[in-house]
């Protein structure tokens, strides 16, 4: 998730004065006409370096490697290597999880539970150590967890709700392409007021997510869904819920994609990059999980 997330609380995304001033070009001092000869003899080199000065000027603009900067295209281009990481090995998960289906009409859970476990234990390690130091392999390897979160659970859910994953997968790219066109184009933002709300959002929905969860296990609450799967006036709770924490999801969006553009207008490191695409990662597959919940309550009272 994101500004909620204390790793992009960093300095470097917050001010200005983390980012060191990139050299710049040199200008040119004129010659110290004292004689005609010094004039005569200084004009080669005027010209050299008046020629050079003019191929600096034509030569592509610095970019992310030159400039050890954060820039929007390097964040992207780490962002969607993360998502090609969380891809193969949710196409791993699925595989796993499907495998003893042939022999026991069963499939398991493992990836699914290696993957929730794994990937939770290095989200926290990545989000209270980006501090002191930008570990991108602990977020490769967050990466790589958590696809076998998402290819564990979703082969189990399209095992009992065919067609599910691919209702879920359109639902997650659309919230997340209008969220980054309203973004770009300067229709929403973050906001103070927002944030606070979205935090105290956040806080009574984890609650609520604990509680349902002691419920069924304890078997009080044994519907599939517990609480979610209860309904008010015919409506599904979970659908009333799921649109709230859907709309949160985005917002969390819009909040990783603000973390990023401050981090490149004020000039932050070029690691800090790992930490934007890891951010977005993080909210996207929350949303997947949440729609792809909403879709099963819903098909599920159907």
């Amino acid at each position: 998730m994101a500004l909620d997330n204390p790793a992009f609380n960093n300095p470097a995304f917050q001010d200005s004065k983390a980012a060191k001033t990139y050299p710049g070009r040199p200008g040119l001092t004129p010659p110290a006409a004292q004689t005609q000869y010094a004039t005569a003899q200084h004009a080669g080199t005027d010209a050299a370096a008046q020629a050079q000065l003019e191929g600096m000027y034509t030569a592509p603009a610095a970019g992310a490697v030159e400039t050890d900067r954060m820039t929007v295209e390097d964040t992207i281009w780490k962002t969607v290597g993360l998502f090609g990481i969380l891809l193969v090995t949710a196409v791993a998960g699925w595989v796993w999880t499907m495998s003893p289906v042939a022999e026991t009409g069963q499939p398991t859970l493992m990836p699914w539970i290696v993957g929730l476990f794994g990937g939770f234990i290095l989200s926290l390690v990545v989000i209270f150590t980006s501090r002191k130091k930008i570990r991108p392999a602990l977020i490769f390897a967050y990466a790589a967890f958590e696809g076998l979160f998402v290819g564990g659970i979703s082969a189990y859910f399209e095992m009992i709700w065919e067609g599910i994953v691919l209702q879920a997968t359109l639902g997650t790219l659309s919230v997340v392409g209008v969220t980054l066109a309203l973004f770009a184009s300067g229709k929403i933002r973050a906001s103070k007021k927002a944030t606070k709300v979205f935090m105290i959002a956040m806080v009574g929905y984890l609650v609520f997510s604990l509680l349902n969860l002691v419920l069924m296990w304890t078997g009080v609450n044994s519907n599939p869904f517990g609480l979610l799967s209860d309904t008010i006036m015919g409506i599904p709770i979970g659908l009333i819920i799921g649109v709230l924490v859907v709309i949160m999801a985005a917002y969390s969006l819009v909040l990783d994609f603000d973390s990023i553009q401050r981090g490149v207008r004020n000039g932050a490191p070029r690691k800090y990059g790992w930490l934007g695409g890891f951010g977005i990662m993080v909210t996207v597959v929350w949303l997947y999980i949440e729609i792809l919940r909403i879709i099963a309550i819903v098909r599920g009272s159907n």
